[in-house]
């Protein structure tokens, strides 16, 4: 049906993915075909492939240059799709898109990039590591180090086993993670430009838009004031015990406009570049995807980096 509806308003070309990976190379062949518009039936994990495959062959191009992306969401959460302000529901979305397609609604919007070393040890960020020793990757709502990857990386493993990705099975998982993560020993250290080092961080979420996630209908807001406009936003936490998740929870679920308070929380908005090290590998996580262990990722927001139809 959703098909039918979208070749009734433009040329078509149906792909289906058969791989991880492969929403990558099929959005970088349309860019390199010169197809005006991508359309995208998935959940963050296909979003994020095809935004990567859009911007990676020629990433310093103008947004208008490469070619419009149409979402449709088809996932468990849709962090994405939503945060844009597109329904849910995927028949709804779809009407939505045609409607901004007919009417030429193009909203530009700005991405996170994540750089790191492809090996657990890799030098420092600021030495030269040669070539094909460092890895890049695009975003579009949010990244991570610490205890939130290590939860998408528990979940990961037991969406392996059949589970459903549901918003239960996250909150179930971060609490059971919980008790076992490293709540004693900090690893992380926040590195800016002409700032003094933030040292002595459990976790780090770093946001290119709001909401983070969702719980189900409900948004989580660690970072309310983060668009798609802005530059990078980051909520780091100093202290990692129940009385301070519990105050940070109660601060950010729901619609947020203001900045969670505690004496324990590194904050800050709009950043163009940071760095994030790490005492030892640390979980890594992209748009909900978990990418390895690392000691250090290199975040900057890319503005104006490509158009959507919302």
């Amino acid at each position: 049906m959703l098909i039918r509806a979208l070749g009734a308003a433009v040329d078509l070309s149906v792909e289906e993915t058969a791989y991880r990976g492969h929403a990558m190379e099929l959005a970088g062949t349309a860019h390199a075909r010169g197809f005006e518009a991508v359309a995208v039936l998935g959940g963050d994990g296909t979003m994020n492939e095809t935004v990567n495959g859009l911007l990676g062959a020629q990433p310093d191009r103008r947004a208008s240059e490469r070619p419009t992306l149409m979402i449709i969401p088809g996932g468990s959460a849709n962090v994405f799709a939503r945060a844009l302000g597109l329904p849910n529901n995927p028949v709804e979305a779809t009407g939505a898109v045609l409607e901004a397609l007919r009417d030429g609604r193009r909203r530009t919007i700005g991405l996170g990039q994540a750089i790191w070393h492809d090996e657990v040890s890799g030098p420092d960020p600021g030495a030269d590591g040669g070539p094909g020793h460092r890895r890049s990757r695009y975003f579009t709502f949010c990244a991570g180090l610490g205890y939130d990857a290590e939860v998408v990386r528990a979940v990961e493993g037991l969406r392996s086993t059949g589970q459903r990705a549901l918003p239960a099975l996250y909150v179930n998982t971060a609490v059971r993670h919980f008790f076992v993560t490293d709540r004693r020993r900090p690893a992380l250290r926040l590195r800016r430009p002409n700032r003094p080092d933030e040292e002595e961080i459990f976790l780090a979420i770093v946001s290119n838009t709001t909401p983070w996630t969702y719980a189900g209908p409900r948004p989580i807001n660690p970072t309310p004031l983060a668009t798609f406009e802005t530059g990078l936003d980051l909520l780091g936490l100093r202290k990692l015990n129940l009385p301070t998740m519990a105050a940070l929870v109660r601060q950010i679920v729901g619609e947020r406009h203001a900045l969670p308070a505690g004496k324990h929380l590194v904050q800050f908005h709009d950043e163009a570049e940071f760095t994030l090290l790490a005492a030892r590998p640390v979980a890594f996580q992209l748009d909900g995807d978990y990418l390895g262990e690392h000691e250090w990722v290199i975040f900057r927001s890319i503005p104006d980096a490509l158009q959507v139809l919302v």
